[in-house]
């Protein structure tokens, strides 16, 4: 009876073709949606967690506090001026756990080369610092230790300001202007790309530290100190450590602040991935609505269908049919709309979310738990909203079906 029922649910839904196609496009509609939605907030949250990676793994970035003015003015924060060279040291020296310290200090220089000019970000740092950040030399080599120590006039490009200021000449060897001094440039740094916020991280000059602090800028403080410790489970303990190290260097009693920040770059993964989860939810939530809308539809069909189909289902019953077979019957035909509803929404999901990749530009991640999850809400909705009609129908007295006009 149930294979029969099945056959006898297919006819029913062949014979009004045009209807069951337009009951399905609700379903179609509602799991290609959810599928889309979810494709590009997850699309998102990769970008943001894979930005935020590109800065290092297990990273603290230590930076001023604000400064303030004789007239109690506070300043913007980083305006102080409290961290040094040898902050950076003590740091490797005394704190447990910590693999690289990179000191660093960056302003923005108009650089020349013949005719060109390009105005771009300047940073001192140290040989650690690629280790740190992950970047790779495409061609030339980095500096070295001695090179810091001489305080050498060599800079290595980013791919952005070979770009712009040379074009298809190979810059290595090449003499730019800093500002008014000349430098050397011993090597290109491999293309990064555009991070979270949009900032261009191939936009970059980096020169020896000693170099930066005593011929660029004349300084002797430090604008902030990356340090990458060993593993993510001793974060918090070398954030702390190097608190408390930081504060007894500058003899800071423990009535006042810090005089300086340490940002912990997991718990920032940790907050914006908490964040792009629920505007993911909130998109795939969204989307569900149109599923339910959906379900409404199967069920305004399915009623019109028991009451045009009054007549045979009296003939059944009188044929000896259950409420059981009746009621089986329908709800068949509402779990193949259903069913087919979500297979095409699938497909018509997956294509959308791949549209939307490669025209907008907008990265998308397709989820297999998404797929499965719209699927089977599809299905629970068909189940759903089929019942009521399904159970009508299988109520009604055979003898006034069978005087139904």
């Amino acid at each position: 009876m149930f294979r029969e029922s099945i056959f006898i649910a297919l006819e029913g839904l062949k014979t009004n073709k045009l209807r069951s196609a337009l009951t399905m496009l609700g379903i179609i509609i509602g799991v290609a949606a959810v599928i889309t939605m979810v494709s590009l907030g997850l699309g998102m949250q990769q970008k943001v967690q894979s930005s935020i990676a590109s800065l290092g793994s297990n990273l603290l970035v230590i930076s001023p506090g604000a400064a303030q003015s004789p007239g109690g003015v506070r300043m913007a924060s980083g305006s102080n001026i409290t961290l040094t060279n040898q902050d950076a040291k003590a740091i490797v020296r005394e704190i447990g756990g910590v693999k690289y310290v990179a000191p660093a200090v960056s302003d923005s220089y108009q650089i020349v080369f013949g005719n060109q000019n390009w105005k771009t970000r300047v940073q001192g740092t140290t040989t650690e610092f690629l280790i740190i950040r992950s970047y790779k030399v495409a061609a030339g080599s980095f500096f070295s230790s001695r090179d810091e120590t001489t305080r050498a006039r060599v800079a290595i490009l980013g791919q952005t300001v070979v770009t712009n200021l040379f074009g298809s000449i190979n810059p290595v060897g090449q003499t730019i202007r800093i500002g008014q001094a000349p430098f050397r440039v011993i090597g290109v740094l491999a293309g990064v790309g555009q991070s979270s916020m949009g900032q261009d991280q191939d936009d970059i000059v980096l020169v020896p530290l000693s170099t930066a602090q005593e011929r660029l800028m004349g300084i002797t403080y430090l604008h902030n100190i990356s340090v990458q410790v060993e593993s993510d489970k001793v974060m918090d303990k070398a954030q702390a450590t190097i608190t408390a190290l930081l504060r007894t260097r500058h003899r800071l009693p423990a009535n006042v602040e810090d005089d300086f920040t340490v940002r912990n770059l997991a718990a920032l993964m940790s907050t914006m991935k908490e964040t792009t989860g629920n505007i993911t939810a909130f998109l795939g939530g969204i989307a569900a609505i149109s599923l339910i809308v959906g379900g409404i539809g199967i069920m305004n069909i399915m009623l019109v269908s028991v009451t045009e189909r009054t007549r045979e289902i009296g003939i059944r019953k009188a044929l000896g049919a259950t409420f059981a077979n009746i009621l089986t019957q329908f709800l068949i035909e509402a779990i193949i709309i259903s069913l087919t509803g979500g297979l095409a929404g699938i497909a018509l999901g997956v294509a959308l979310a791949s549209l939307v990749s490669s025209f907008i530009g907008w990265k998308t991640v397709i989820s297999w738990g998404a797929i499965l999850a719209a699927f089977g809400v599809s299905l629970s909705i068909g189940l759903f909203f089929g019942l009521y009609p399904a159970r009508k129908a299988a109520l009604l007295d055979p003898i006034e079906a069978l005087r139904y006009e």
